[in-house]
This record gives C-alpha cells, structure tokens and sequence, in this order.
C-alpha cells in the first residue's frame, strides 16, 4: 500500500506542484513587468500583482472543486459549459458590452474585473467533445464540422487567430484520439487552408503582422516593433541573464510585457538558463500528463486527458514560438505566467480534472 502511495506520488504531484511554483512565480514577474504601467494607468504600482494574486486564490479554489468533481459527471456539465461558451462569444461583440484593446474585441467588462470568453471556449471544447465522442456512435462528421465552424466563426470575428488555431487544433486531436474517420479531415484541408488565405488577404493587420514575422527588420517602429522589442529583450539577457530586477525593457518599451510577452522579461533577467529551466519545468508538467493518458481508466478519461495534453503543449509552444520569432505574434498568453485571471482559472480548472481522474488510476 505504502509502495503504491509513493509510485502514485512521484508520477503525479507534479501535476499539481509544478503549476502552483510557476504561477508564484508568474506573480513575481507580473509585479515586475507591470509595476510602471500600472503607476501610470493606476497609480498604484501593485494593481495587477493584486488582480492576479485574487485570481490565483479563486483558481486554487476551481481546482479543488474539480479534484473532487466526479469526471465522469462532466457530461452533464458540458452542455451548459458549451452553451455559455457560445453566448459570451456573441455577447463580446456587441459595442458596449464587448471591451476592445490592441484592435480586438476580446473582453467583457464586469467593472471589477474583465472575462474572456474565448478561455472558457478551450475548456468547454475539452469537455464537450470528449463527453460526445466517449460513444462509438457514427455519422457525427457533419455535426462536428459545423460546431466548430461557428466556434471558430465568432472567434475569428473578434479577431483572435491565435485562439481559433487553438480550438481548431484541440478539436481536430480530440476528434482523432476519439478514432474518428480523418478521411473526411484531409479532404476538408483545402477548404481550411484556402479560408486561411482569404482571413490574411482580406485584413490589412493580419498581413502586415505576416509581413513583420517574415521580415522583423522591414517596420522596426510600426508593425514590427513587437516582435523587436521582444528579441531586444531575449538578446539583452545572453546566456545567464542581467539579474533580477534589471530589465530595462519593462519600462514601456515591451508592449504586452506582463501578459504575452512574460517571458521576454524573463529572459532578459535570467538569460538563456532561466529559459530553458522554465522549458525543462514545462516539459516535466505535460510528460506527467502524458503518461496519465496511457494510464486512463476509460475512454471518457483519455479523451479528456488528451485534449488537456494538447491544451497546455498548443499554449506553450505557440507563445514561445511567438517570442523567438518562429511563430507570428498571435495573443495566446504563456500558462501559469502570463497575467490574466480567465486563462488561469480555466488552467487549473483542468489541472482538477487531472488529479480527479488521477483518483481513478490503478498503479
């Protein structure tokens, strides 16, 4: 008994340490990053230290209710999570109620606080789907397909493309691990692609943001002082960075410094160790979650570890991309890191599901 009790800790409580230490640490960096922005906007250069160490405290609280939350339950649970999904997605694009910043439409103002419905889409895809496809019922292609359509229609209306590949790419995996036909997938690839190629060509901004990814050098102080004021950073830090504390562009010269673009700042201040220590603690976190998948008791389970798998990996890889310049600039926040209160409750709402199924596995 004692055995299995030390087997099952040093597989899975990293699934629960490794994102509390980083989110810790992400409050550090938020307090850094933001400090001069929020005395300018605020004047109290704690402000979104604050926020998002309330929001941490409200995620916890989601993580334990979802611990103990039967997964099996989730079934039920999915239908509403989908439906308010779908209702906020509206709702945010209505002038008044949906609160815009960057050129996009992506927030509802709540006073206190601001919530972004396109997180709760990411959550509520895991859950649906994985609850829908646990059958081995056929003929659901065409059901599928339009689901996501429309998902993906009102979140490219925002625009948020970062997102809409998240979904797009959540759904199609799930869809896979479901052992669903992928036929009909590759045939429907032209479409997507050419859809791909009319969102850029009909958008001046995605082109131009295209344009800077390809050629960073081409508008350093228009479309692409992003992206170089993010390499200047990574570049400032070399190998063992400038210490804490030290960066300089935090000072208003990196947009986003706080929320997408964290990890620029700590790579400036810790260099290209503390990079690949973040990487290396990220890496363990979703191997954990891996071997959870081999692990699952049932199909229902799998799925929903699957889609959770694929969740974190889209998130970090593509907002790491982003920095180094691998990736165009998309908006998707680094987990546990990045400031805002939706993309970490939603995290550790589905770090809960984990440790429930977790519950259910037999070492």
């Amino acid at each position: 008994m004692l055995s299995k009790l030390f087997i099952r800790n040093k597989f899975f409580l990293p699934l629960l340490t490794i994102p509390i230490v980083m989110s810790l640490i992400g409050l550090i960096f938020i307090f850094e990053a933001s400090s001069v922005r929020a005395i300018s906007e605020t004047g109290n250069s704690l402000h979104y230290f604050k926020l998002q160490a309330t929001w941490l405290v409200l995620a916890l609280g989601l993580l334990i209710f979802f611990s103990r939350f039967d997964y099996k339950n989730l079934y039920f649970l999915s239908f509403i999570s989908m439906a308010v999904s779908i209702l906020l997605l509206v709702v945010v694009l209505i002038p008044g109620i949906g609160y815009s910043a960057g050129g996009a439409r992506r927030w509802i103002d709540f006073g206190f606080f601001n919530v972004q419905p396109t997180e709760l889409t990411k959550f509520s895809v895991i859950v649906y789907l994985a609850s829908w496809f646990k059958s081995s019922e056929k003929r659901r292609f065409m059901s599928f397909l339009s689901l996501i359509s429309f998902l993906l229609f009102l979140i490219i209306l925002q625009p948020d493309m970062g997102t809409a590949i998240i979904v797009m790419s959540l759904s199609l995996i799930i869809y896979y691990l479901a052992g669903m036909d992928l036929i009909k997938i590759f045939l429907m690839a032209p479409i997507g692609i050419g859809a791909i190629y009319l969102l850029i060509k009909s958008s001046p901004y995605r082109y131009n943001r295209l344009m800077a990814y390809l050629n960073p050098s081409s508008d350093p102080l228009g479309i692409g002082y992003h992206i170089n004021q993010i390499l200047i950073s990574l570049s400032n830090g070399g190998f063992i960075g400038s210490g804490f504390g030290a960066s300089r562009q935090k000072y208003l010269f990196l947009p986003e410094a706080h929320t997408d673009s964290i990890f620029a700042i700590i790579g400036e201040e810790y260099g290209f160790i503390g990079g690949v220590i973040l990487i290396t603690l990220y890496f363990v976190f979703v191997y954990k979650i891996y071997h959870l998948i081999r692990l699952a008791p049932d199909k229902l389970s799998k799925l929903l570890v699957g889609g959770i798998f694929a969740f974190f990996n889209l998130q970090v890889i593509i907002n790491l991309a982003a920095m180094t310049g691998l990736f165009p600039l998309t908006g998707v926040p680094l987990p546990f890191l990045s400031y805002g209160g939706s993309n970490l409750l939603m995290s550790f709402a589905l770090i809960g599901i984990l440790l429930n199924i977790e519950k259910k596995v037999r070492l």
